[in-house]
């Protein structure tokens, strides 16, 4: 995997070990921070983060920070292993199921909080309650799910819908 754009452009790094995670392909994550655009001084949480290609992405694009959780051993190790790689100081990485995480941390708020959550178990009110907590004010959820599935509503407005075979990207904004 690479990182597509940005001053990170072209770096390489580690995908995680097993069929546990989906990574992003390179279409649909450009085409999520091309819809996003220029979100220099943004902060991003990034749940489910797997391999960290959301956030290394993010912080290549100017992005102030991005926070990555992720609760599988295999994905943390290669996340851990990523960010020391690309000598990465504004991207935390959090060993942690989202919704511990989220128990513990409620009055983090991010500008963008990406979703990619694994297709079979969307957990949905996990979802819900990432987003009510952690979205700022005027801020963007934006969630990954396969392209066959009517997206939730989740408690926000939604902004945008694009579909990409047989994935699809859901842009809610929070007022």
């Amino acid at each position: 995997m690479r990182v597509i754009a940005g001053s990170l452009k072209g770096r390489e790094f580690k995908s995680p070990r097993g069929a546990k995670t989906h990574p992003m392909s390179d279409k649909v994550r450009g085409a999520l921070f091309n819809m996003l655009g220029d979100i220099a001084g943004l902060t991003f949480l990034d749940t489910f983060a797997g391999s960290g290609a959301l956030s290394f992405e993010a912080v290549s694009r100017g992005a102030i920070s991005a926070t990555a959780i992720d609760y599988d051993k295999s994905a943390h190790r290669a996340l851990d292993q990523n960010v020391k790689e690309l000598k990465l100081t504004n991207v935390k990485v959090i060993h942690a199921g989202a919704s511990g995480w989220s128990e513990n941390n409620q009055d983090k708020t991010f500008d963008i909080v990406l979703l990619d959550p694994p297709y079979d178990n969307l957990q949905i009110n996990l979802l819900e309650k990432l987003v009510d907590r952690h979205v700022k004010p005027g801020g963007l959820a934006v969630l990954s799910l396969a392209g066959k599935l009517d997206p939730p509503e989740l408690g926000l407005e939604i902004a945008a819908r694009k579909s990409y075979g047989d994935a699809q990207l859901v842009f809610y904004r929070k007022s």
